[in-house]
């Protein structure tokens, strides 16, 4: 499933607990795919606390407590302390999330122990405080991680989403995140590498959602050093999406002028479709800086429908509109685009007044 999706389900089973009708949700996805980073933008829209636990760090007794000797009424009993890192509504506020990272990592003891509080979100005389809601990640048996198969009393106690990168989704995701324009270039150019993992060879470097973030970390910290910008892109991504990487930025040299196209002169579309890809990626991130200037929109827009495979237009005010929304519609210059390449309907707008 999508991410966008999975996000939507996550978001209405946070709000269901407020009604009493939340269930535990478990993510399952390779490595690098981004399932903690759904969660976490989660937590940050619903302005909620985060509690991340990895059960695979723990013995049962960190999670069920260390019991004690207690007098009641002159007997003698014995109680278990209640782990500090648990949802606490004084300490961590009444809403938030539980996230159990690397849930099926964990040894078949320590799991076990998760049975009661992912259930009946209590452990003891501990009880999950009401609003918050209970999700937990894990990768797939086959993806050479460190996992246990998951016990069928556990996996009942969850409802299941496989999470599958997409391109669009990370598009959006690159945008609001001051992703590098030629990183979002090259994987329209090349979208079968946005993520690329063979278990089978156990790579150390390879290129996924995770690493091209790590890849535009590297583009900001070295492009002043292109003796290094290589090999340190070849660190995050794999040796030979590193290199075809650095050559599709180097060969951004050879762009048009963007301010000028944003200015509305007349300006040609390059020939290479890795270049059409390279200035249809610069224009949309020039937009979302110029926090949706109409007058630029609308140069983009006439913009759009010089490139000769219409499609390529399609593509770049579909981003354009993840990256400004609404304001693309007011722009006239939009209806006429609209018009031009309405028999492709290859677009999903949704324009509101």
């Amino acid at each position: 499933m999508r991410p966008s999706h999975i996000e939507t389900i996550l978001d209405q089973e946070f709000a269901s607990c407020a009604e009493g009708q939340h269930t535990p949700v478990m993510l399952w996805g390779p490595p690098g795919v981004g399932k903690s980073q759904i969660i976490a933008g989660i937590a940050r829209r619903h302005g909620a606390q985060l509690l991340d636990i990895r059960l695979s760090q723990m013995e049962p007794t960190d999670l069920r407590g260390i019991p004690f000797r207690t007098q009641e009424k002159g007997k003698e009993t014995v109680k278990w302390s209640v782990p500090d890192m648990l949802p606490d509504a004084e300490r961590h506020g009444e809403k938030g999330i539980l996230f159990l990272d690397e849930i099926n990592a964990a040894p078949p003891s320590v799991s076990a122990a998760a049975y009661q509080l992912i259930l009946d979100r209590r452990l003891g005389e501990y009880t999950i405080p009401a609003g918050w809601a209970i999700f937990a990640a894990g990768n797939r048996q086959g993806d050479r991680g460190v996992t246990y198969a998951m016990p069928a009393p556990l996996a009942n106690r969850f409802t299941h989403y496989h999470v599958e990168p997409n391109l669009d989704d990370w598009i959006g995701w690159a945008l609001e995140n001051g992703i590098d324009e030629r990183i979002m270039g090259f994987l329209r150019f090349r979208p079968d590498l946005l993520f690329r993992y063979d278990p089978a060879h156990n790579p150390e470097a390879f290129p996924s959602p995770r690493s091209w973030e790590y890849a535009d970390r590297a583009l900001k910290k070295f492009s002043r050093r292109p003796d290094l910008l290589t090999d340190t892109l070849q660190a995050c991504v794999g040796d030979d999406v590193g290199v075809e990487l650095k050559a599709y930025i180097d060969n951004m040299e050879n762009l048009p002028d963007i301010d000028a196209i944003l200015a509305g002169a007349e300006t040609g579309v390059p020939k290479g479709i890795d270049l059409q890809y390279g200035v249809a990626a610069a224009l949309v991130r020039r937009a979302k800086q110029s926090e949706g200037d109409a007058q630029k929109l609308s140069n983009i827009l006439k913009y759009a429908r010089r490139f000769p495979q219409r499609e390529m237009g399609v593509m770049l005010v579909t981003d354009l509109h993840r990256a400004v929304g609404q304001p693309l519609f007011r722009v006239p210059e939009f209806v006429e685009w609209a018009n031009s390449v309405a028999e492709l309907m290859l677009y999903d707008f949704k324009p509101t007044a």
